[in-house]
């Protein structure tokens, strides 16, 4: 029994010491080159009190392997001049309008067309609802969830870098909100799904809005992606509802190799590359 409870506590203790460490194919990561930008305004509606804690997680990411993080929620840093600076910019849990004017959105629409990367968290889909082109950058936009409850995740794709150790079947033991998508763009590569058969708190409500907003899924559907769009690397997980998760080892470990996935693939900014002279400007495929 003694040596069962010594094993117990040294892999909690591996598990705390190695959440917030880079994961094992970081090699090609430059983190002294990396600068990341953390925004979190969010428009006129609900606010998230997860973002004080996944910002003050990420600059923790930052300081132990050795990247760069700025976290402003001023819209106005939205300009070339400023954009320039970063590698990535993380939208955590941002939600509504989130710029001011539409010369930030064109800005921002820019420096993804330039190479910049991008990575958004929870409720990123329910941001700027009303403008195509960012709905089709983020992967589609927030329609629903159901109330926050214990459930699981299904890992789709567990060899991509952004999936390393983490469990096959991962279940949401502090509870979550199981975000449904609207607008679901066919370019973003799926590597983790909700089991929608693993609610523990559905009542027959919701599993009906379950029912409805699933649309052609069935048993999974779609809370964790990838894609390359309009010039940029994207990276999104829907995940990370409650504040403690940004406390949490694995779901911290989930963040910071989507992090670092999104870093492997920066080049440097190419602003040749950036065609569009509005917000709306057509997709160049």
């Amino acid at each position: 029994m003694k040596v069962f409870f010594k094993s117990l506590l040294l892999c909690l203790i591996t598990a705390c010491l190695t959440a917030g460490a880079p994961p094992q194919n970081a090699a090609n990561v430059n983190w002294k080159k990396v600068k990341v930008l953390v925004y979190t305004k969010n428009g006129k509606g609900y606010v998230h009190d997860n973002i004080p804690f996944a910002a003050k997680s990420i600059q923790k990411m930052g300081q132990e392997n050795g990247f760069t993080v700025e976290v402003s929620d001023d819209p106005t840093i939205f300009n070339e001049a400023k954009l320039k600076d970063f590698t990535m910019l993380i939208f955590t849990s941002t939600n509504n309008d989130v710029f001011d004017t539409d010369a930030q959105r064109t800005a921002f629409r820019r420096y993804i067309q330039a190479g910049g990367g991008f990575v958004g968290v929870h409720s990123v889909t329910g941001t700027e609802r009303n403008w195509t082109w960012f709905k089709q950058m983020v992967g589609g936009t927030f329609v629903w969830h159901a109330k926050n409850q214990v459930f699981s995740v299904k890992l789709i794709d567990p060899a991509h870098p952004s999936m390393q150790g983490l469990p096959k079947v991962w279940e949401r033991s502090l509870g979550d909100e199981c975000y449904f998508t609207k607008e679901l763009y066919p370019g973003i590569k799926v590597t983790m799904a909700h089991d929608l058969t693993s609610f523990k708190a559905l009542d027959a409500a919701d599993a009906e809005k379950v029912k409805q907003y699933s649309g052609p899924y069935k048993d999974l559907f779609p809370a964790v992606w990838y894609q390359n769009f309009d010039g940029g690397n994207i990276w999104v997980t829907t995940l990370g509802h409650n504040k403690e998760y940004y406390q949490e080892p694995m779901f911290l470990k989930h963040l910071l190799q989507g992090i670092q996935f999104i870093a492997s693939q920066s080049k440097k900014l190419d602003y040749t590359k950036a065609y569009a002279q509005s917000k709306d400007a057509p997709v160049r495929y």
